[in-house]
């Protein structure tokens, strides 16, 4: 029996690092004088092992198919224990909460005193880091202690701790609440992407007013502010506002420059701050500003202080190759982009435990439109067929619509009459099925499906008159954001004036640049 992908202790003994290994080992010497227990077998079978196959865990581990389950209980928790002793594990989340543990367990065994003593540090440590919850924690600790223990030397102590619980509930009430909202925002991007009607947007609006705590920006901390300008960004990518991505994102990022001490208390939303302050100018095309960003970006994510970890290193390789694609994207550097390839395949086949379905299939698109762009109209279509054929592909129907386009229009470059025919009828088919089939999209199809009739000595002028037909919608509200997953009108410019696609974005791009200059 084969579960490679599937089992969670297997999959947790990989990820394990050299020296966690060692440590996990010294730990279990302290534990556990015996050299050749069991779960230490079980270790070091898993550790060897390429793929969990039980039958051959069991025999040479000598472990009983009847014990296998407990003692595979025993060793994920022994090794998570081990990870949590772990220095590289500890911060100052991880203090706090073992100083209130240090507290509870004088407070049980009666030392009032001490108990408030160590509550009252990790208290304020608590504040310094924003961790308001753990405050609140911390509060209503000191309340329970309290009742039993009036610490008579300190005036109004009831009151203050009274105080403090109430304050420090309305910001965790509020920091819920937005976080909820950020959530239930992006969750709808992941989905369905962009909002595709006047319908969908006030539908947002609505619920974007109505879940929006009230506040005042000047009582909220980091975490409030965090999730209220989150919130913000999610909304304005739902409704394409991408100045308005551009300045929350900002924001968030900046925030962390008011904040320094929480890039190493949380990481993850630092770096998310700074994909999507990227993002944002992607969409804009301001490359300039793009490129300054993502310079300080990487000066401060190579200095030895910033935060490590294997989470950390696949969020890295996730936007770090989508960034450096995006970049090629807007400057029409296509043979860059794709001497990256080799390197983000790679890190997909490292990182594929890590990363989501869902950001795996948009590098195969981005993939799949440098092809494109380079005239590869083969290696596109595979690419695209990568997306298609995934069943499992819940998220991002707007994805898998225009990957579905996308192929179409490589099929009739490359001449393949018969895939060209069945694509186009099961395209149109897919996209009345989802829903998904906007004006934008049925004049691609539409146009698709008369090309093939059209003379050759009249295709130019058909190309011609499309794009004049297509050219009012880049901005349209609604329309536009079939322009942000193919950039059809310059494939039409191209098969007008029978270059390569590249070729006209890229000279799209330097006339860009020269006026922005």
């Amino acid at each position: 029996m084969i579960k490679n992908h599937n089992d969670n202790l297997f999959l947790l003994i990989k990820t394990l690092t050299k020296s966690e290994k060692r440590q996990f080992k010294l730990y279990v010497g302290r534990i556990d004088g015996s050299a050749d227990s069991k779960f230490l077998n079980l270790f070091n079978v898993i550790d060897k092992a390429k793929t969990y196959n039980e039958k051959e865990i069991l025999a040479l581990a000598q472990i009983k198919k009847q014990q296998l389950a407990n003692i595979k209980a025993y060793l994920y928790k022994q090794i998570l224990i081990s990870l949590k002793l772990s220095p590289i594990h500890q911060n100052a989340r991880s203090q706090i909460r073992e100083q209130t543990e240090f507290s509870t367990i004088l407070y049980r065994k009666g030392l009032y005193k001490q108990s408030l003593k160590i509550l009252d540090k990790a208290k304020e440590t608590a504040i310094d880091n924003e961790e308001k919850n753990l405050v609140y924690e911390i509060v209503e600790l000191e309340k329970l202690i309290e009742t039993q223990y009036i610490t008579r030397s300190i005036k109004n102590r009831a009151e203050d701790l009274i105080e403090q619980s109430e304050k420090f509930s309305h910001l965790n009430r509020i920091a819920t609440q937005l976080s909820n909202l950020s959530l239930k925002l992006y969750s709808h991007i992941l989905q369905s992407g962009y909002i595709k009607n006047q319908a969908e947007k006030d539908k947002v609006l609505n619920y974007f007013n109505a879940h929006l705590p009230k506040y005042n920006l000047r009582d909220l901390g980091f975490r409030e502010k965090l999730f209220l300008y989150n919130s913000h960004l999610w909304l304005s990518f739902l409704i394409q506002d991408f100045k308005s991505c551009y300045k929350y994102s900002k924001q968030w990022v900046d925030l962390y420059n008011e904040y320094p001490n929480m890039i190493g208390l949380n990481p993850v939303w630092y770096l998310k701050g700074n994909q999507y302050l990227l993002e944002s100018l992607f969409y804009i095309q301001d490359h300039k500003r793009f490129e300054l960003v993502m310079s300080d970006f990487e000066q401060q994510i190579d200095q030895k202080s910033f935060p490590s970890g294997e989470n950390i290193e696949s969020l890295l390789f996730l936007y770090l190759y989508t960034d450096r694609l995006n970049l090629c994207f807007m400057k029409g550097e296509f043979d860059y982009g794709l001497s990256l390839i080799k390197d983000i395949l790679k890190g997909i086949k490292i990182y594929k435990n890590k990363i989501d379905e869902h950001h795996i299939m948009v590098f195969y698109y981005k993939i799949a439109c440098l092809y494109f762009c380079v005239g590869d109209n083969k290696a596109c279509i595979s690419y695209l067929k990568k997306i298609i054929n995934n069943n499992a592909l819940v998220m991002r129907s707007d994805l898998m619509c225009f990957s579905r386009i996308l192929s179409l229009v490589a099929c009739y470059d490359e001449g393949m009459d018969y895939s060209f025919e069945s694509q186009l009828k099961s395209t149109q088919k897919y996209l009345h099925k989802m829903n998904e089939l906007n004006t934008v999209q049925l004049k691609i199809i539409e146009f698709l499906k008369k090309l093939p009739d059209i003379f050759p000595h009249d295709k130019k002028d058909a190309f011609k008159n499309f794009i004049k037909d297509l050219k009012p919608y880049e901005s349209e509200p609604y329309e536009r954001r079939a322009f942000l997953y193919l950039d059809i009108i310059s494939w039409l410019e191209s098969k007008e004036k029978n270059i390569p696609v590249g070729q006209v974005i890229r000279q799209k791009f330097l006339e860009r640049d020269k006026t922005y200059s």
